[in-house]
Protein backbone atom coordinates (compact mmCIF):
# COMPACT_ATOMS: atom_id res chain seq x y z
CA UNK A 1 0.00 0.00 0.00
CA UNK A 2 1.42 3.76 -0.47
CA UNK A 3 2.95 5.17 1.99
CA UNK A 4 0.56 7.60 2.31
CA UNK A 5 -2.22 7.08 4.38
CA UNK A 6 -4.70 9.56 5.04
CA UNK A 7 -7.38 6.97 6.84
CA UNK A 8 -5.20 5.08 7.98
CA UNK A 9 -7.02 2.89 11.82
CA UNK A 10 -9.98 3.96 9.83
CA UNK A 11 -12.36 0.95 9.78
CA UNK A 12 -15.64 1.18 7.15
CA UNK A 13 -18.12 -1.00 6.57
CA UNK A 14 -19.45 -1.67 3.28
CA UNK A 15 -22.88 -2.74 2.39
CA UNK A 16 -22.85 -1.35 -1.11
CA UNK A 17 -23.29 -3.68 -4.28
CA UNK A 18 -22.69 -2.37 -8.15
CA UNK A 19 -20.65 0.52 -8.99
CA UNK A 20 -21.65 3.64 -7.32
CA UNK A 21 -21.60 2.33 -3.86
CA UNK A 22 -18.48 0.37 -4.01
CA UNK A 23 -16.85 2.95 -5.98
CA UNK A 24 -17.37 5.08 -2.89
CA UNK A 25 -15.34 2.51 -0.81
CA UNK A 26 -12.91 2.12 -3.14
CA UNK A 27 -12.18 5.81 -2.74
CA UNK A 28 -11.45 5.17 0.75
CA UNK A 29 -9.73 1.93 0.80
CA UNK A 30 -7.03 3.57 -1.52
CA UNK A 31 -6.73 6.17 0.73
CA UNK A 32 -5.76 3.62 3.33
CA UNK A 33 -9.36 2.78 4.89
CA UNK A 34 -9.83 -0.90 6.35
CA UNK A 35 -12.47 -1.51 4.09
CA UNK A 36 -14.95 -5.06 5.09
CA UNK A 37 -17.17 -5.75 2.01
CA UNK A 38 -20.47 -7.81 3.08
CA UNK A 39 -21.55 -9.84 -0.13
CA UNK A 40 -24.87 -11.98 -0.06
CA UNK A 41 -24.50 -15.60 -0.18
CA UNK A 42 -22.53 -15.93 -3.70
CA UNK A 43 -21.78 -12.38 -4.27
CA UNK A 44 -22.85 -9.33 -5.86
CA UNK A 45 -23.87 -9.61 -9.51
CA UNK A 46 -21.27 -7.59 -10.76
CA UNK A 47 -18.80 -10.56 -9.57
CA UNK A 48 -20.02 -12.78 -12.83
CA UNK A 49 -19.96 -9.81 -15.54
CA UNK A 50 -17.23 -8.19 -17.57
CA UNK A 51 -14.76 -8.72 -20.37
CA UNK A 52 -12.83 -11.77 -19.49
CA UNK A 53 -15.61 -14.83 -19.04
CA UNK A 54 -12.43 -16.96 -17.95
CA UNK A 55 -12.37 -14.58 -14.35
CA UNK A 56 -15.87 -13.78 -14.10
CA UNK A 57 -17.15 -17.46 -14.00
CA UNK A 58 -14.26 -17.26 -11.06
CA UNK A 59 -16.44 -14.54 -9.57
CA UNK A 60 -13.53 -12.02 -10.55
CA UNK A 61 -15.01 -10.76 -13.09
CA UNK A 62 -14.04 -7.23 -14.47
CA UNK A 63 -17.16 -5.36 -13.29
CA UNK A 64 -16.16 -5.96 -9.78
CA UNK A 65 -12.62 -5.60 -10.23
CA UNK A 66 -12.99 -2.32 -11.15
CA UNK A 67 -14.13 -0.41 -7.86
CA UNK A 68 -13.45 -3.91 -5.17
CA UNK A 69 -9.36 -4.39 -5.07
CA UNK A 70 -7.72 -3.41 -1.41
CA UNK A 71 -10.85 -4.96 0.52
CA UNK A 72 -11.62 -7.91 3.13
CA UNK A 73 -14.73 -9.65 1.56
CA UNK A 74 -17.09 -11.47 3.79
CA UNK A 75 -20.19 -13.17 2.67
CA UNK A 76 -23.65 -12.84 4.93
CA UNK A 77 -27.30 -13.52 4.19
CA UNK A 78 -28.89 -10.60 6.08
CA UNK A 79 -32.46 -12.22 5.95
CA UNK A 80 -30.80 -14.28 8.65
CA UNK A 81 -30.85 -12.77 12.49
CA UNK A 82 -28.14 -14.36 13.36
CA UNK A 83 -26.15 -12.34 10.10
CA UNK A 84 -27.77 -9.19 11.04
CA UNK A 85 -26.85 -9.48 14.36
CA UNK A 86 -22.81 -9.89 13.66
CA UNK A 87 -23.61 -6.77 10.86
CA UNK A 88 -24.21 -4.49 14.40
CA UNK A 89 -21.52 -6.19 16.13
CA UNK A 90 -18.70 -5.34 13.55
CA UNK A 91 -20.58 -1.57 12.97
CA UNK A 92 -20.06 -1.05 16.37
CA UNK A 93 -15.93 -1.33 15.91
CA UNK A 94 -16.42 0.66 12.71
CA UNK A 95 -15.89 4.57 12.14
CA UNK A 96 -17.26 4.49 8.50
CA UNK A 97 -20.96 2.58 7.47
CA UNK A 98 -22.08 2.78 3.83
CA UNK A 99 -25.24 1.04 1.99
CA UNK A 100 -27.25 1.36 -0.86
CA UNK A 101 -30.29 -0.21 -0.41
CA UNK A 102 -33.60 1.30 -1.92
CA UNK A 103 -34.75 3.51 0.69
CA UNK A 104 -36.32 1.80 3.79
CA UNK A 105 -34.81 -1.99 2.76
CA UNK A 106 -31.56 -0.87 5.69
CA UNK A 107 -34.99 0.36 8.35
CA UNK A 108 -36.37 -3.58 7.34
CA UNK A 109 -33.33 -5.16 7.56
CA UNK A 110 -32.66 -4.13 11.08
CA UNK A 111 -29.55 -1.63 9.72
CA UNK A 112 -31.55 1.69 9.68
CA UNK A 113 -30.13 4.72 11.05
CA UNK A 114 -31.37 4.20 14.46
CA UNK A 115 -30.75 0.59 14.96
CA UNK A 116 -26.55 1.62 13.77
CA UNK A 117 -26.80 4.71 16.00
CA UNK A 118 -27.70 2.28 18.86
CA UNK A 119 -24.82 0.42 18.74
CA UNK A 120 -22.35 3.08 17.58
CA UNK A 121 -22.78 6.69 18.26
CA UNK A 122 -19.54 7.78 17.00
CA UNK A 123 -20.55 6.27 13.40
CA UNK A 124 -20.71 8.24 10.01
CA UNK A 125 -23.91 6.17 8.11
CA UNK A 126 -23.97 7.09 4.59
CA UNK A 127 -26.75 5.88 2.81
CA UNK A 128 -26.53 6.14 -1.06
CA UNK A 129 -30.13 5.73 -3.45
CA UNK A 130 -31.04 7.18 -6.82
CA UNK A 131 -33.10 9.99 -5.75
CA UNK A 132 -32.33 10.27 -1.92
CA UNK A 133 -34.42 9.74 1.14
CA UNK A 134 -37.37 12.18 0.17
CA UNK A 135 -39.15 13.39 -2.51
CA UNK A 136 -41.99 12.14 -4.18
CA UNK A 137 -40.04 10.08 -6.51
CA UNK A 138 -37.29 8.73 -3.38
CA UNK A 139 -38.64 5.10 -3.27
CA UNK A 140 -37.54 4.60 -6.93
CA UNK A 141 -35.22 1.74 -7.69
CA UNK A 142 -32.62 2.70 -10.35
CA UNK A 143 -29.57 2.03 -12.35
CA UNK A 144 -27.06 4.97 -14.09
CA UNK A 145 -29.05 5.03 -17.52
CA UNK A 146 -32.35 5.65 -15.71
CA UNK A 147 -30.81 8.93 -13.97
CA UNK A 148 -29.85 10.21 -17.05
CA UNK A 149 -33.02 9.64 -18.56
CA UNK A 150 -34.52 11.76 -14.69
CA UNK A 151 -31.94 13.87 -14.97
CA UNK A 152 -32.33 15.38 -18.50
CA UNK A 153 -28.53 14.92 -19.40
CA UNK A 154 -29.98 12.85 -22.47
CA UNK A 155 -31.57 15.24 -23.96
CA UNK A 156 -28.73 18.19 -23.58
CA UNK A 157 -26.82 15.43 -25.67
CA UNK A 158 -27.17 14.00 -29.04
CA UNK A 159 -28.50 16.37 -31.87
CA UNK A 160 -32.34 17.21 -32.69
CA UNK A 161 -31.97 14.49 -35.65
CA UNK A 162 -31.05 11.89 -33.50
CA UNK A 163 -32.87 12.65 -30.61
CA UNK A 164 -31.72 12.53 -27.28
CA UNK A 165 -28.54 10.15 -26.61
CA UNK A 166 -27.15 8.36 -23.19
CA UNK A 167 -23.15 9.42 -22.46
CA UNK A 168 -21.43 5.95 -23.04
CA UNK A 169 -19.74 5.61 -20.06
CA UNK A 170 -21.86 4.97 -16.39
CA UNK A 171 -20.54 8.05 -15.25
CA UNK A 172 -23.45 8.99 -12.84
CA UNK A 173 -22.52 5.82 -10.84
CA UNK A 174 -18.79 6.86 -10.93
CA UNK A 175 -19.40 10.38 -10.09
CA UNK A 176 -22.31 9.14 -7.65
CA UNK A 177 -18.83 7.01 -5.91
CA UNK A 178 -16.74 10.42 -5.85
CA UNK A 179 -19.56 12.20 -4.20
CA UNK A 180 -20.55 9.77 -1.99
CA UNK A 181 -16.47 9.63 -0.67
CA UNK A 182 -16.59 13.12 -0.44
CA UNK A 183 -19.64 13.56 2.16
CA UNK A 184 -18.36 10.72 3.88
CA UNK A 185 -15.03 12.35 4.59
CA UNK A 186 -17.12 15.22 5.61
CA UNK A 187 -19.01 13.31 7.57
CA UNK A 188 -15.89 11.88 9.50
CA UNK A 189 -14.57 15.57 9.81
CA UNK A 190 -17.59 16.76 11.38
CA UNK A 191 -17.71 13.47 13.91
CA UNK A 192 -14.13 13.94 15.09
CA UNK A 193 -15.48 17.67 16.05
CA UNK A 194 -18.51 16.89 18.10
CA UNK A 195 -18.28 13.19 18.37
CA UNK A 196 -21.56 12.79 17.51
CA UNK A 197 -23.44 10.40 14.84
CA UNK A 198 -23.73 11.77 11.07
CA UNK A 199 -25.78 10.51 8.74
CA UNK A 200 -25.14 11.22 5.42
CA UNK A 201 -27.81 10.78 2.13
CA UNK A 202 -26.00 10.82 -1.44
CA UNK A 203 -28.47 10.55 -4.25
CA UNK A 204 -27.46 9.80 -7.47
CA UNK A 205 -30.30 12.40 -9.24
CA UNK A 206 -28.32 15.19 -6.85
CA UNK A 207 -24.99 14.04 -8.32
CA UNK A 208 -26.11 13.95 -12.02
CA UNK A 209 -27.66 17.54 -11.45
CA UNK A 210 -24.34 19.02 -9.93
CA UNK A 211 -22.49 17.81 -12.78
CA UNK A 212 -24.04 19.82 -15.11
CA UNK A 213 -24.59 22.61 -12.52
CA UNK A 214 -24.35 24.93 -15.39
CA UNK A 215 -27.26 23.61 -17.43
CA UNK A 216 -29.24 23.29 -13.73
CA UNK A 217 -28.65 27.14 -12.90
CA UNK A 218 -29.78 28.46 -16.34
CA UNK A 219 -32.85 26.41 -16.54
CA UNK A 220 -33.86 26.81 -13.06
CA UNK A 221 -33.71 30.09 -13.39
CA UNK A 222 -34.93 31.10 -16.93
CA UNK A 223 -37.33 28.21 -16.90
CA UNK A 224 -36.19 27.67 -20.46
CA UNK A 225 -34.49 23.98 -21.79
CA UNK A 226 -31.24 23.99 -23.14
CA UNK A 227 -31.02 23.11 -27.11
CA UNK A 228 -29.07 19.67 -27.82
CA UNK A 229 -25.34 20.85 -28.54
CA UNK A 230 -24.17 17.49 -30.10
CA UNK A 231 -20.63 17.87 -30.28
CA UNK A 232 -20.68 21.33 -29.85
CA UNK A 233 -18.78 23.10 -27.46
CA UNK A 234 -20.73 24.33 -24.25
CA UNK A 235 -19.68 27.91 -25.02
CA UNK A 236 -21.53 27.66 -28.40
CA UNK A 237 -18.56 29.56 -29.77
CA UNK A 238 -17.98 29.33 -33.24
CA UNK A 239 -14.46 28.83 -32.94
CA UNK A 240 -14.88 25.83 -30.49
CA UNK A 241 -16.11 22.63 -30.64
CA UNK A 242 -15.80 19.86 -33.13
CA UNK A 243 -14.60 19.71 -36.65
CA UNK A 244 -13.60 17.75 -39.67
CA UNK A 245 -10.25 17.16 -40.79
CA UNK A 246 -8.35 15.60 -44.01
CA UNK A 247 -9.15 11.97 -43.94
CA UNK A 248 -12.44 12.55 -41.83
CA UNK A 249 -10.88 12.24 -38.44
CA UNK A 250 -12.56 14.76 -35.80
CA UNK A 251 -10.65 17.13 -33.96
CA UNK A 252 -11.91 18.72 -30.69
CA UNK A 253 -10.77 22.60 -29.89
CA UNK A 254 -11.88 25.14 -27.79
CA UNK A 255 -11.02 28.78 -28.89
CA UNK A 256 -12.57 30.91 -26.48
CA UNK A 257 -10.81 34.16 -25.23
CA UNK A 258 -9.33 36.54 -28.01
CA UNK A 259 -5.82 35.61 -27.73
CA UNK A 260 -6.34 31.52 -28.64
CA UNK A 261 -8.99 32.89 -31.04
CA UNK A 262 -5.92 35.16 -33.08
CA UNK A 263 -3.66 32.21 -32.39
CA UNK A 264 -6.06 29.60 -33.65
CA UNK A 265 -6.38 32.00 -37.11
CA UNK A 266 -2.87 32.26 -37.29
CA UNK A 267 -2.23 28.26 -36.98
CA UNK A 268 -4.75 27.84 -39.33
CA UNK A 269 -2.91 30.63 -42.10
CA UNK A 270 -5.17 33.04 -41.80
CA UNK A 271 -4.74 35.99 -38.74
CA UNK A 272 -6.47 38.35 -41.17
CA UNK A 273 -9.65 36.77 -39.80
CA UNK A 274 -8.87 37.89 -36.60
CA UNK A 275 -9.08 41.33 -37.78
CA UNK A 276 -12.16 40.91 -40.43
CA UNK A 277 -14.72 42.86 -38.72
CA UNK A 278 -16.87 40.58 -38.88
CA UNK A 279 -15.11 38.70 -36.17
CA UNK A 280 -13.00 40.71 -34.34
CA UNK A 281 -14.47 40.77 -30.94
CA UNK A 282 -16.91 37.95 -29.71
CA UNK A 283 -20.09 39.98 -30.36
CA UNK A 284 -19.44 40.39 -34.27
CA UNK A 285 -18.07 36.62 -33.94
CA UNK A 286 -21.70 35.04 -32.30
CA UNK A 287 -23.56 37.27 -35.13
CA UNK A 288 -21.51 36.07 -37.90
CA UNK A 289 -20.92 32.87 -36.56
CA UNK A 290 -22.33 30.81 -40.03
CA UNK A 291 -19.83 32.44 -42.10
CA UNK A 292 -16.39 31.99 -39.27
CA UNK A 293 -17.57 28.45 -39.37
CA UNK A 294 -18.09 27.70 -42.56
CA UNK A 295 -14.27 29.16 -43.65
CA UNK A 296 -13.09 27.39 -40.24
CA UNK A 297 -14.83 23.79 -41.79
CA UNK A 298 -12.77 24.00 -45.13
CA UNK A 299 -9.39 25.33 -43.52
CA UNK A 300 -9.68 22.15 -41.12
CA UNK A 301 -9.87 19.76 -44.07
CA UNK A 302 -5.92 20.85 -45.41
CA UNK A 303 -4.30 19.03 -42.31
CA UNK A 304 -5.09 15.56 -40.47
CA UNK A 305 -6.15 15.83 -37.01
CA UNK A 306 -2.54 15.13 -35.82
CA UNK A 307 -1.18 17.76 -37.31
CA UNK A 308 -3.33 19.75 -36.32
CA UNK A 309 -3.47 19.05 -32.60
CA UNK A 310 0.13 19.02 -32.99
CA UNK A 311 0.23 22.62 -34.14
CA UNK A 312 -2.34 23.84 -31.97
CA UNK A 313 -0.68 22.52 -28.66
CA UNK A 314 2.69 24.46 -29.96
CA UNK A 315 0.35 27.93 -30.42
CA UNK A 316 -1.53 27.15 -26.82
CA UNK A 317 -4.85 26.37 -28.38
CA UNK A 318 -6.47 23.56 -26.41
CA UNK A 319 -7.20 20.92 -29.00
CA UNK A 320 -7.53 17.18 -28.97
CA UNK A 321 -7.75 14.47 -31.97
CA UNK A 322 -10.75 12.23 -30.98
CA UNK A 323 -9.64 9.32 -29.31
CA UNK A 324 -10.43 5.88 -28.57
CA UNK A 325 -10.59 4.91 -25.13
CA UNK A 326 -7.95 2.29 -26.40
CA UNK A 327 -5.04 5.00 -27.69
CA UNK A 328 -5.65 7.26 -24.88
CA UNK A 329 -4.36 4.57 -22.21
CA UNK A 330 -1.83 3.17 -23.98
CA UNK A 331 -0.48 7.22 -25.02
CA UNK A 332 1.92 7.79 -21.84
CA UNK A 333 0.27 10.57 -19.86
CA UNK A 334 -2.12 8.37 -18.05
CA UNK A 335 1.48 5.90 -16.99
CA UNK A 336 2.94 9.07 -16.04
CA UNK A 337 0.46 10.06 -13.73
CA UNK A 338 0.42 6.25 -12.44
CA UNK A 339 -3.30 6.75 -12.50
CA UNK A 340 -3.46 2.71 -13.27
CA UNK A 341 -1.86 -0.31 -11.38
CA UNK A 342 -1.56 -3.66 -12.86
CA UNK A 343 -2.55 -6.72 -10.07
CA UNK A 344 -2.83 -10.72 -10.84
CA UNK A 345 -6.00 -11.56 -10.23
CA UNK A 346 -7.63 -14.98 -10.23
CA UNK A 347 -6.39 -18.97 -10.86
CA UNK A 348 -4.23 -18.09 -13.75
CA UNK A 349 -2.51 -15.10 -11.77
CA UNK A 350 -4.56 -12.93 -14.89
CA UNK A 351 -2.88 -9.31 -15.06
CA UNK A 352 -5.64 -6.53 -14.90
CA UNK A 353 -5.32 -2.93 -15.09
CA UNK A 354 -6.97 -1.01 -12.21
CA UNK A 355 -7.42 2.42 -11.51
CA UNK A 356 -5.90 4.28 -8.58
CA UNK A 357 -7.37 7.33 -6.78
CA UNK A 358 -8.26 10.53 -9.19
CA UNK A 359 -5.28 12.56 -7.67
CA UNK A 360 -1.98 12.70 -6.47
CA UNK A 361 -1.19 13.50 -3.13
CA UNK A 362 2.80 15.29 -2.19
CA UNK A 363 3.19 14.02 -6.13
CA UNK A 364 1.85 10.35 -4.82
CA UNK A 365 -0.42 8.03 -7.18
CA UNK A 366 -2.92 6.31 -4.68
CA UNK A 367 -2.91 2.72 -6.10
CA UNK A 368 -3.84 -0.58 -4.49
CA UNK A 369 -1.55 -3.27 -3.91
CA UNK A 370 -4.38 -6.38 -3.35
CA UNK A 371 -6.10 -6.96 -5.88
CA UNK A 372 -9.74 -8.26 -5.50
CA UNK A 373 -10.89 -10.86 -3.39
CA UNK A 374 -12.85 -13.94 -3.55
CA UNK A 375 -16.65 -14.34 -2.00
CA UNK A 376 -16.46 -15.01 1.17
CA UNK A 377 -12.02 -14.41 1.37
CA UNK A 378 -12.03 -12.67 4.72
CA UNK A 379 -15.28 -15.04 6.52
CA UNK A 380 -12.76 -16.38 9.03
CA UNK A 381 -11.21 -13.20 9.80
CA UNK A 382 -14.45 -11.25 10.06
CA UNK A 383 -17.46 -13.57 10.63
CA UNK A 384 -16.91 -16.81 11.53
CA UNK A 385 -14.55 -15.72 14.25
Amino acid sequence: MNSIQPLQNVRVLDLTQVFAGPYCTYQLALLGAQVIKVEPPGGEMTRYGGALPELSKQGLGLSFCTQNAQKNCIEMDLKDPVHVAKVLELAAEADIFVQNYRPGVAKRLGLGEGALAAVNPRLVYCSISAYGEVGPIGHRPAYDHVVQAMSGIMNTTGTDEMGPVKVGAPYIDYATGLNAAFAVMAGLRARDLTGAFQYVDVSMLDTAMTMMANNLVTVATTGEDLPKLGNEAASRAPSSGCFTTRGGELLMLAANNERQFADLCEVLGHSEWAQDPRWAEPRARAANQDALREIFESAFLAKSAHEWETLLDQAGVPASRVRKLSETVTEGQLQARGLLKTLTVGDDATPVSLPGIGFRLNRVSLTPDRPPRAVGANDAEWWLD
